[in-house]
């Protein structure tokens, strides 16, 4: 009998994408579901690069360079240079999607067993990517009365063994919407230095931050050999469907070693790499409107749930999420619920179980991820079937969280 192999069975579902086959049975039987459960802006990719696209001059669609076309990557240096990042084209690398980025940083950096802590809850293909690289996650646990502050350097200590080699994080973080502070990013350099650790940094939103000041871990002094970052233009200009991202390092040695990798995909997407080029070219205020954007419906969003009775979600920071704690009994139950059972005004709201979200058992069951990419009209229609279903869920559970003095 064929078996598939042990990575297949202990590869994960993504907690994101698990519940879409409930999703769409409920949209068939004409129920409207207003998807927050997944981070798709529903702003207007700008028209500016997508007619890069449409007008380019190619007669024909060749392989790009595997690192991708020097010309996008001479014009990512300038983009890096405006948020204080100093690097040359050839310390960056274009990958399919920030994903590749990741699976290219995992890969070269990390041996079968060895361990990655990630500060939990974490984005949830982590564990995809560790599972696919072989790797072990080691979660440390940030918690919702604090506003998913960084864990102490003490909880740090203790998870490193002699198999740690890394340490990653998110910053603004999905999905709670932290925005770590240069304090805490110099805390984890100071770890990283001591412990001989890689640091990967997430930084896919990087231009949504609304409390405090975005720390990359490029701005970090002494740390040029330990970090890898990870980056993408799917959020950042609302073009998900692109995948284009980059791995950005100056270790030579990391590079030197991703290249194999992507040498081995061959090339980044042609037609997307033109988009992400003209993206560059987009004027300095364009983030403008659309950080305003989710200003606003970060505000709407917490304060609809914050003020109903028994739920608690703190202030994000940056990114466009946000983690709930509901009086549930098991939120991946209550999520399917919301698509299989329940309707209000013939509408629905499709949320994310936040146990994906944690590497640690048992956590996360009575909290969700809210992603606010839909419009403010949305986001109160979707905030109207959540605090009616949250009155007719049956596994309702009565408890109150008590928000911690002095934290956002």
């Amino acid at each position: 009998m064929l078996n598939i192999s042990e990575r297949g069975q202990q590869m994960p579902a993504s907690p994101i994408r698990k519940l879409v086959p409930y999703a769409e049975a409920a949209k068939k039987k004409g129920v409207r579901v207003f998807h927050l459960n997944i981070g798709q802006p529903d702003i207007e990719t700008p028209g500016a690069i997508l007619d890069a696209v449409k007008h380019t001059d190619m007669k024909v669609l060749e392989y790009s360079h595997s690192a991708g076309n020097e010309s996008y990557r001479r014009k990512l240096v300038n983009y890096y240079k405006k948020v204080g990042i100093d690097i040359t084209h050839e310390q960056i690398m274009i990958t399919t999607g920030g994903s590749e980025a990741i699976l290219f940083g995992f890969f070269t950096c990390l041996d079968a067993g060895d361990e990655v802590i990630i500060p939990e809850p974490f984005y949830a293909n982590y564990n995809g990517f560790a599972c696919e690289a072989g790797a072990v996650v080691v979660p440390i646990t940030s918690k919702i009365e604090t506003g998913f502050a960084l864990p102490s350097i003490d909880s740090f200590e203790k998870a490193i063994t002699k198999k740690t080699k890394a340490i990653v994080i998110c910053n603004p973080n999905n999905p709670t919407g932290y925005l770590y502070s240069k304090t805490e990013m110099e805390a984890l350099k100071d770890i990283c230095i001591r412990h001989d650790l890689y640091l990967f940094s997430d930084e896919a939103y990087r231009e949504f931050c609304y409390e405090g000041n975005y720390t990359s871990a490029m701005h970090l002094k002494g740390l040029d050999q330990h970090v890898v970052l990870m980056d993408t233009i799917s959020k950042r200009y609302s073009a998900c469907g692109a995948r284009i991202g980059a791995l950005v390092t100056k270790n030579k040695l990391v590079y030197d070693a991703a290249m194999k990798f992507a040498q081995a995909r061959l090339s980044p997407p042609g037609l997307a790499q033109i988009l992400g080029e003209a993206a560059v070219d987009l004027p300095d205020n364009y983030f403008n409107g659309s950080r305003a954007e989710y200003l606003g419906r970060r505000n709407l969003l917490v304060e609809r749930l914050n003020a109903m009775p028994g739920v608690y979600c703190p202030q994000p920071g940056g990114a466009f999420y946000a983690i709930a704690r509901l009086p549930i009994d098991d939120s991946d139950k209550f999520c399917q619920w919301l698509l299989e059972s329940f309707s209000f005004n013939n509408q629905t709201v499709m949320l994310a179980p936040a146990t994906g979200f944690y590497g640690t058992p048992g956590l996360g069951r009575d909290e969700v991820r809210l992603a606010y990419v839909l419009n403010l009209d949305a986001i109160n229609s979707a905030m109207d079937c959540l605090e009616k279903a949250l009155q007719d869920y049956p596994g309702r559970v009565e408890k109150t969280v008590k928000e911690k003095a002095g934290v956002n």
